[in-house]
């Protein structure tokens, strides 16, 4: 199938739908036509297309990943073990990111996604810190046909009593995402807040009345520990929550937060990675258990690069390995996590959390084609046996043979298509070194002889400890 072609036959792979009237194929077909899926089963016909050959592979709809920060890939490892971790690095660096980093790590971080089999993203856009810099990320999302939301947030390190008063967002609705606007309708458009864990409640509420005027999806970070300044209960009292409010986290939630989210279908993104390295009030094992117990909608996602990974297979495969209930649980969970029900996570939950599941998440006559392929018969899955069990427990980013996306291809025989790997990678290390530079101290690039680089050169013949 060519990079533009839009319809093809996925012939004789296992078929995961993820649509409960259709269920597992052990070997059948998909047949895309005109970037929409068109049927589904044994023997499907289709002499018009290409027959894409899936023997020996799973075929399965794309992940969703409901809480990415996308600029975040150009910190990506700037933590460190000398205690300069996630919130410092982050502190430390937001002021150096340019509309040109922004451009450059949506461009990059769009493929990565894409590589691992993720075909839509909520981009989680903080620290939006002018125009300039939300204009350079919408290009980057033009550029490339990957799914997406993208909710307009603040600037990083904005003062708690100051509220965002989201100054550009008539302007780009206008420009961006009305009907004649520059996105290609692969790309919507919502809010994120600081949520009163950075910002003061009367800040807070003013930001949300203007934010529901608005008539956006909305989201906001709820707290990873305690204190809780989060109460769902309240933001139910102010007609806050329902499908088109998101939290995220929430490691800290008591049983009547996670009431009023079951009771108002206000969904929950569990950022698996994160809430295990941040989420320091308790177990957040327990936390994942209690929402699922409170019948809470929950979708995976990946927060930031610089405290977890792009790896939606590696957050899938985490997520059902800690989500088994313990003896000693209050309240009890009967049963662990099936390998289903984490498939689901990672697609038919993220479209609804999303308010795209009539567009995608499964293999359903009607949906848009954003189809994955996974190749079963490399030697870290082979010999595949269940195909459920075999995408959680087995498969990584390096087995994923094919993306496809609105019927377009992103990725093809496990090489992306049409992208410059190379361009990608100079231009994320060349932006993460002027940052790091900028910044000095324990992020100062070094040689291997521990002198710090600058500019791409040795700027001290003496040598310095590195902190890694």
């Amino acid at each position: 199938m060519s990079a533009g072609s839009k319809g093809g036959l996925f012939k004789g792979g296992a078929v995961i739908t993820v649509d409960p009237a259709l269920g597992v194929l052990h070997c059948g077909d998909v047949r895309i036509r005109d970037g929409a899926i068109d049927a589904v089963g044994p023997d499907l016909e289709g002499d018009d297309l290409e027959v894409i050959d899936a023997r020996g592979m799973i075929v399965m709809p794309g992940l969703i990943d409901t809480h990415c920060h996308i600029r975040s890939t150009r910190g990506r490892n700037f933590v460190a073990d000398d205690g300069f971790g996630y919130h410092p690095a982050k502190w430390a660096t937001a002021h150096l990111y340019s509309p040109e980093i922004f451009t450059r790590a949506c461009s990059s971080a769009s493929p990565k996604l894409a590589n691992g089999g993720v075909t839509t993203v909520h981009n989680w856009s903080h620290n939006s810190r002018s125009s300039a810099h939300i204009d350079a990320e919408l290009r980057a999302h033009e550029a490339l046909p990957l799914r997406a939301r993208y909710s307009l947030g603040y600037i990083e390190g904005l003062a708690p009593d100051t509220p965002n008063l989201f100054p550009d967002l008539p302007r780009i609705q206008n420009e961006w995402f009305s009907p004649g606007g520059r996105l290609n309708g692969l790309v919507n458009l919502g809010l994120n807040l600081r949520g009163m864990v950075q910002s003061e409640a009367a800040v807070f509420h003013q930001e949300m009345e203007l934010a529901m005027r608005a008539g956006l999806p909305l989201s906001i970070h709820a707290t990873q520990s305690r204190p809780n300044l989060d109460d769902a209960a309240s933001y139910e009292r102010r007609r806050y929550l329902g499908p088109n409010f998101l939290f995220c986290h929430y490691v800290a939630a008591s049983q009547s937060d996670r009431d009023a989210i079951a009771r108002t279908g206000t969904p929950l993104s569990f950022a698996t990675l994160s809430e295990m390295r941040l989420g320091d009030d308790g177990d957040c094992r327990q936390a994942l258990l209690n929402m699922r117990g409170a019948g809470v909608l929950i979708s995976l996602s990946s927060d930031a690069a610089s405290i977890a990974s792009l790896n939606k297979l590696e957050t899938m495969r985490v997520t059902w390995n800690m989500a088994v209930p313990h003896e000693e649980d209050e309240p009890k969970v009967a049963d662990p996590r099936s390998f289903s029900e984490t498939i689901k996570l990672a697609t038919l939950n993220g479209a609804k959390t999303l308010g795209l599941c009539a567009l995608t998440s499964s293999l359903t006559p009607g949906k848009r084609a954003d189809v994955i392929m996974i190749n079963t018969n490399d030697v870290n899955i082979a010999p595949a046996a269940r195909p459920n069990t075999t995408v959680v427990q087995s498969a990584t980013p390096a087995n994923v043979d094919t993306v496809m996306v609105d019927g377009r291809i992103l990725k093809r025989g496990g090489k992306l298509v049409g992208i410059d790997v190379e361009a990608i990678v100079a231009a994320a290390k060349g932006s993460a070194l002027r940052i790091r530079s900028a910044v000095g101290g324990v992020l100062a690039p070094r040689c291997s002889c521990g002198t710090i680089i600058r500019g791409g050169r040795v700027a001290s013949s003496t040598p310095i400890a590195s902190p890694n």
